[in-house]
């Protein structure tokens, strides 16, 4: 049996796109309602579904795992039961791990790490939101921005600016730019 599995991802909220990327490849396909690591029904499910000889097929290994440790853990437990794991966007089978060149591996092994940690940000700012937390760097007052821009206008130097307001060259110029597009 091929066996699909997708949760939601950070750029795939819906898992719309893993599901149609696997819905002509697998006879089954195991859907997550969540992406969050806790609480994985659907890989527990899936895992206690496989037999020898079958496949799981995802999109990427994010969507499989939570960590370097998860999916370590993940492929030794197929290894064990003789199951093979296809990566489609890595172009990477399970067992065919040991023919690919160590670059190779490091390049995927960094592609997971930075989707992992866009996965976690994008759940924690959520789950921000949803308790009513303000997300992102906060906004500098207007009675400061004003007092930068006359300085600027008035033709003060920027370091004079930054010292008496606060506000950086890179945060003053995103606000002039910000006028001249009104």
């Amino acid at each position: 049996m091929i066996y699909g599995y997708v949760r939601p991802l950070y750029n795939d909220e819906n898992s719309k796109d893993q599901l149609h990327l696997l819905n002509k490849k697998c006879d089954q396909i195991f859907q997550e309602e969540h992406g969050t690591p806790k609480k994985r029904t659907q890989l527990e499910a899936l895992l206690m579904e496989l037999k020898p000889g079958d496949c799981i097929v995802v999109d990427r290994m994010v969507a499989l795992a939570d960590s370097f440790h998860h999916l370590i853990e993940l492929l030794k437990i197929c290894k064990k039961d003789n199951v093979t794991i296809h990566f489609l966007n890595e172009k990477i089978k399970s067992d065919e791990l040991l023919t690919i060149y160590l670059q190779e591996i490091m390049i995927h092994v960094l592609q997971f790490q930075s989707e992992l940690i866009k996965q976690s940000t994008t759940i924690g700012m959520q789950q921000a939101r949803e308790s009513g937390k303000t997300v992102g760097r906060p906004k500098k007052s207007d009675e400061n921005v004003n007092k930068a821009i006359a300085m600027y206008n008035e033709g003060y130097k920027l370091i004079e600016i930054k010292n008496e307001t606060g506000i950086s060259k890179s945060t003053l110029y995103r606000y002039l730019e910000a006028l001249d597009n009104e």
